[in-house]
């Protein structure tokens, strides 16, 4: 599901609703490529900070402590300081103040971080808010949260595919 264009179509939407003077904040994950070759993800707020998600390690031999996604080792510090004083402050937004969130992605860097997860949840039952996000098609080992998410009354789901 990697390549089809999830992140640019949220950006894409992520432009026409910021013209049309909605209230909107959030994060993307984007990739990070040397040489033609990508090496990570970096997360990007729609307030225009970045930081890294993941890197590729040279080390096989990882250590206990590292979260690892295939050849990518995630740096949860680094996406917790970006992404949960993002959404703590959506959350704590008046009813009044509708406001749309973005989060590309729920995956399975993202869901090594115990707080983010609660604090998606918590994004999720805010009736003030309107979550824009992207989940990966399921495959392999169900990830709670994302089946979770797929199933709830209140959430439409689209796929994307690159045609």
């Amino acid at each position: 599901f990697l390549g089809v264009g999830k992140t640019t179509l949220i950006q894409k939407v992520t432009q026409v609703l910021k013209s049309s003077g909605i209230p909107i904040d959030g994060f993307y994950t984007e990739e990070v490529r040397e040489g033609g070759r990508r090496t990570g993800f970096d997360v990007v707020t729609l307030s225009g900070k970045r930081g890294p998600l993941s890197r590729v390690s040279s080390d096989s031999s990882a250590s206990r402590r590292e979260y690892r996604v295939g050849q990518y080792v995630v740096d949860l510090v680094s996406f917790e300081q970006l992404v949960l004083p993002m959404l703590r402050n959506v959350n704590h937004g008046s009813d009044a103040e509708k406001k749309i969130c973005v989060i590309d992605e729920i995956g399975k860097m993202e869901l090594f971080s115990q707080a983010f997860i609660q604090a998606v949840r918590q994004t999720l039952t805010g009736s003030g808010t309107v979550v824009l996000g992207t989940i990966p098609i399921p495959k392999g080992k169900p990830l709670d949260l994302v089946e979770e998410i797929r199933s709830r009354k209140d959430v439409k789901v689209f796929n994307v595919s690159n045609i």
